[in-house]
């Protein structure tokens, strides 16, 4: 897999840059601009080179979200233009007229259905507008889009530059230094208890918590009936009772502290409790390495002040610290803490399918 700084000639070469500008939009502003600036070295790298630089990115649940406010963020830092059809009359216009060193951001790429449905005839027409192809999307690179998978099979392709550091990071956490420390937690459960599986095998010590943690207080047989459970059932074996395992020794919601034995079957688990959170800090100060992914509490719900506390404790502690996953990134981003870990993931389902299988559709159209 070549890395876009590999690529030799750039001025004048049109390149079609496959970004994840997924990002969170409030009354037509973003108020969370981390991809962003993620992807702006890759950018400025390629305008310095004097390529011609296209941009396609996707936003938002459905084809009709705008990349209007994201053209806006980058217009702050980027002499960036905005276009709303790559394939229109007035995209094809801008691209003729951009100059070495300019870079354009096309609209929500999702608004074509040949896209999300990885159409071989669609790929072919968006690589026929660039000579390279570069993949700075790592955080989407577990979707089989045409602009991930299928546009790379037709013209000569590249990692960008936050591609390439998202691997090599990410991948240290399968082959960690020791003492060694996995976080999981969220909500993801048909993705985080399999690799909650494999990490038992890797790192020391596995804590699995948030909604993660209830099949497996189910399987135990306490009262979890009325917090969130995954719809199908889960195999859990092999997780309970193992020794690297770490669970939650008492939980919280609105107004109850309590061990998971003493839960009733109107209880709703939204937060680890005060015993949990000093004892993972403590866990966390003994390790060299830390892996966390996920809240472990209700984040959206406002249940924020023990993640809060997780987010320092790592962010202070002498371990190396790798960070991924929405609620996760934002609670550190939130504190301010971004510089103080090792490494900050812009991935959240991409991370956890990376660490699952070491590789991602994304990746493999590269090689």
């Amino acid at each position: 897999m070549r890395s876009i700084r590999e690529a030799q000639s750039l001025r004048g070469k049109r390149v079609l840059v496959r970004a994840d500008f997924n990002v969170p939009v409030h009354n037509g502003a973003v108020v969370n601009d981390f991809r962003i600036r993620k992807t702006l070295p890759v950018l400025r790298f390629l305008s310095g080179q004097g390529a011609r630089t296209f941009v396609v990115s996707h936003i938002g649940e459905n084809s009709a979200a705008t990349l209007a406010p994201v053209a806006q963020e980058l217009a702050k830092c980027c002499s960036t233009g905005f276009v709303r059809d790559v394939f229109s009359a007035e995209g094809k216009e801008a691209m003729e007229r951009i100059g070495d060193g300019g870079s354009i951001l096309f609209e929500n790429i999702r608004m074509f259905p040949g896209e999300e449905a990885n159409d071989d005839t669609f790929a072919r027409r968006l690589a026929s507008l660039a000579d390279i192809y570069v993949n700075e999307a790592f955080s989407t690179s577990h979707r089989e889009h045409a602009s991930i998978v299928g546009v790379p099979c037709h013209i000569p392709a590249y990692s960008g530059i936050q591609f390439v550091s998202e691997m090599r990071h990410l991948s240290l956490a399968l082959n960690p230094p020791h003492p060694s420390l996995v976080i999981l937690g969220g909500i993801k459960f048909q993705t985080k208890i399999p690799l909650a599986r494999k990490f038992l095998d890797i790192a020391d010590r596995v804590f699995v918590g948030g909604a993660l943690a209830n099949p497996l207080f189910a399987a135990e047989g306490y009262q979890v009936s009325a917090s969130v459970l995954p719809g199908d059932q889960l195999d859990v074996a092999g997780l309970l009772g193992h020794e690297h395992l770490i669970l939650p020794q008492d939980v919280a919601g609105e107004g109850f502290v309590k061990s998971a034995e003493a839960l009733t079957k109107h209880d709703i688990i939204r937060d680890a409790g005060p015993e949990t959170l000093e004892n993972l800090i403590r866990v966390v100060r003994e390790s060299a390495f830390v892996l966390w992914n996920g809240p472990i509490g209700d984040y959206e719900r406002g249940f924020r002040e023990r993640n809060e506390a997780l987010a320092r404790a790592i962010a202070e502690s002498s371990a190396q610290s790798i960070v991924g996953g929405g609620d996760t990134v934002a609670s550190i981003a939130d504190l301010g803490l971004e510089d103080r870990f090792t490494f900050v993931s812009t991935a959240g389902g991409a991370m956890v399918q990376f660490l699952s299988d070491g590789t991602l559709p994304g990746i493999e159209a590269l090689r």
